[in-house]
């Protein structure tokens, strides 16, 4: 354990929100090194919006709440650093304005889809919007990792870059949605315990 340096940065952060019907919004942050193994884990005290906030945020109140209040939160309260930051909420892509390391969303395959064939342009060479028509929310471009399909802000398409080489070598070998179960699991664990 003593030779922490660079293998301590050699790191991967995942981000996700579970709603809770009567208690509200809880967050999770899962920092695991490149073989899967964890090195911290947080999780945040539930949070409810009232009902004057969500007629005040509006559209806006799932982006401030899982990103800037939770995610926000969440992420600079850790001691390790990430390479990345991955979720698999598209509110809480939030986060990327509030840290430094990249943001990705982790999508699903599209059943009876490669990955490939899910995250590339249209014949015309266009990407189009995969949100609702009323979300505002900024535009997502796909793209793969290995055997992972993601997406990142077009705001932030930097962050495609800066993924694509962090993981040119574990992006076959590592399956970037299995530690949302893992995350999901200790938050209900940890439920279960207060009670």
């Amino acid at each position: 354990m003593g030779d922490g340096g660079a293998k301590a940065k050699a790191a991967l952060g995942f981000f996700t929100v579970l709603d809770h019907p009567q208690h509200g919004l809880f967050g999770g942050y899962l920092v695991l090194n490149l073989v899967g193994r964890p090195l911290e884990f947080h999780c945040s005290a539930p949070i409810k919006p009232n009902r004057a906030q969500q007629i005040l945020y509006g559209p806006t109140l799932e982006a401030f709440l899982y990103g800037e209040q939770i995610g926000q939160a969440l992420v600079t309260k850790a001691k390790i650093q990430p390479l990345s930051v991955f979720t698999d909420r598209k509110p809480a892509m939030a986060v990327r304005q509030h840290i430094s390391p990249p943001v990705a969303l982790v999508l699903p395959p599209q059943p009876g889809m490669s990955a490939s064939e899910a995250s590339s342009p249209t014949e015309d060479g266009k990407f189009y919007r995969i949100d609702t028509a009323h979300d505002r929310g900024p535009e997502l471009v796909t793209f793969d990792v290995g055997q992972n399909r993601l997406a990142v802000s077009d705001r932030s398409e930097d962050d495609r870059h800066l993924i694509c080489q962090q993981f040119s070598d574990i992006g076959e070998s590592f399956d970037l949605s299995e530690p949302f179960l893992r995350i999901r699991e200790a938050i209900e664990e940890a439920q279960q315990a207060a009670r």
